[in-house]
């Protein structure tokens, strides 16, 4: 266990206790930890982050040697956040579907980190991402919402905002549609985790 795998954890449950994705998240790093050493950040956006604004975008579009101490402030936690993304090698992110999507919590953190010239940068062919390398594992909880189905707005979301930065390497474990069958979702969810490889 000599190499060391740097973790960004992201919960965006509004449940602290009895969340299903917190759970899984908890079991996903107690198996990446038997795999190798383990250095974890947490973040947890459910206490909620700010929705961009005019300063913010303003001050995101303001050339990076002309920006005043205000445009600085205005995006200090969105270099934090994005620091922290780039630092990781593995990216833990749980989350419910809340009325076919994601938390608004944890959209707020897609529209943090989806930054030009630090997550991707613009070419003559589009946009490319500058996170190559990573990977990604997304757990994914609903009541009532099948993954995959056509009401589910949440995993193709989540997936096109990895790759938006650079990162396909992407793997999803669901419980999902917990309104039935709830424990044998839930135990097929927690043997996928168990089948996770370094």
């Amino acid at each position: 266990m000599s190499t060391i795998n740097h973790i960004l954890r992201i919960d965006a449950s509004a449940r602290k206790t009895g969340s299903v994705t917190r759970s899984l998240a908890d079991e996903t790093i107690d198996r990446l930890a038997e795999l190798s050493a383990v250095n974890i950040t947490s973040r947890d956006v459910a206490s909620g982050l700010p929705f961009v604004n005019e300063d913010w975008v303003t001050a995101n579009f303001t050339p990076i040697d002309e920006r005043t101490d205000t445009h600085k402030a205005t995006l200090g936690l969105s270099d934090s956040l994005v620091a922290e993304l780039k630092s990781a090698d593995t990216i833990i992110i749980s989350s419910p579907i809340y009325n076919f999507g994601i938390p608004a919590t944890l959209k707020a953190w897609v529209d943090m980190i989806c930054r030009a010239g630090l997550t991707f940068h613009y070419t003559e062919n589009g946009p490319v991402g500058l996170l190559e390398g990573k990977r990604a594992i997304i757990l994914i909880a609903s009541g009532g919402t099948p993954v995959g189905s056509p009401i589910d707005f949440a995993t193709p979301y989540l997936k096109q905002a990895m790759a938006f930065v650079g990162i396909t390497d992407v793997t999803f474990i669901a419980a999902d549609a917990l309104g039935k069958n709830a424990d044998e979702k839930r135990a097929t969810a927690s043997s996928r985790i168990q089948a996770l490889s370094a």
